[in-house]
């Protein structure tokens, strides 16, 4: 649950947008999704990084009507696709702003149609409060959730009530994070989410490839096998997932790699063959995604 709001500091709404939680969750997660709905429409963001750790950046600029808008802070809070806390009273490095304006703490969740948006944000005073009031909070606030919600749901694939999305930048060049995905040596020892480890039978990365093993945490065994299919070095691939006890074909997974910075924003779409979105999310296959590539940046980082 968000936090109560205090009256004398706090502004805060809630809306249900028509997208699923995972699209939400990357048009604020991925900067160059970001840009495309953070400022109400004719005004454009300029810049955008987001560095989704205890610390890291988020920082925007935005150009409304020709003034320029730099706003530096920190994110404070994440649990990928549930919630993200974020403020200007610091800048990356611990920074502290003498004039903070603003702290955010968004929560999102599941219900029927799409998304439960709930947004708090948190003054420093009274004042502040009403000043950010005054500049039409609620207007402005509410037409970038519109925005949010139509350009979210834009994203989704050929077959919304199958797909799940997961996107995360990896703080470490394409290069790397491929070598990490793609060497038979290395893709074994963080493939999986928290708790579990894979024990390889066989593996044959590249086109035409496979990988053969089995998942194994909380006390059990989960066959899998990759079916490589496009392999385009540093840039996309393509598997297909076979798994469970039957080795049926379970999803249809396409990859892709792009430069963010001096790291890498990597995006997984997962199109599921014999189950629907709703299942796959009620055995927390989105938040297991995330799990797994917590994991794959954890491996880059020391590359």
């Amino acid at each position: 649950m968000i936090e109560t709001p205090e009256s004398s500091c706090d502004l805060s709404f809630s809306r249900t947008l028509a997208a699923p939680r995972d699209l939400v969750w990357a048009c604020w997660s991925d900067p160059e999704l970001l840009k495309q709905w953070f400022v109400p429409k004719p005004h454009v963001i300029e810049h955008a990084e987001i560095d989704l750790r205890t610390g890291g950046a988020f920082h925007t600029r935005m150009n409304v009507d020709g003034q320029i808008n730099d706003l530096p802070g920190v994110v404070l809070e994440v649990k990928h696709t549930r919630r993200l806390v974020f403020t200007d009273a610091f800048r990356p490095g611990w920074v502290m702003n003498p004039e903070p304006f603003m702290t955010a703490i968004l929560e999102f969740s599941d219900v029927p149609g799409g998304t439960k948006y709930d947004v708090l944000v948190r003054h420093p005073n009274p004042e502040v409060k009403a000043r950010h009031d005054a500049m039409g909070f609620f207007d402005g606030w509410g037409i970038v959730a519109g925005q949010l919600g139509d350009h979210a749901s834009s994203l989704q694939g050929a077959k919304p009530d199958r797909e799940i999305t997961s996107t995360r930048r990896i703080a470490a060049p394409p290069a790397l994070v491929w070598k990490a995905w793609t060497d038979p040596e290395l893709i074994g020892s963080w493939w999986g989410p928290d708790g579990y480890h894979c024990e390889t039978e066989s593996i044959e990365p590249g086109p035409g490839g496979h990988w053969k093993f089995t998942m194994v945490g909380e006390g059990q065994r989960f066959p899998n096998l990759h079916e490589y299919g496009e392999m385009d070095p540093e840039k996309r691939l393509t598997y297909r997932l076979s798994g469970f006890d039957d080795m049926r074909h379970h999803a249809d997974v396409v990859v892709d790699f792009r430069p963010e910075g001096e790291g890498t924003r990597v995006t997984m779409r997962m199109t599921f063959v014999d189950m629907k979105t709703e299942d796959a999310l009620k055995f927390g296959a989105l938040e297991k995604g995330y799990e797994t590539l917590g994991s794959l940046e954890q491996l880059a980082r020391t590359l």
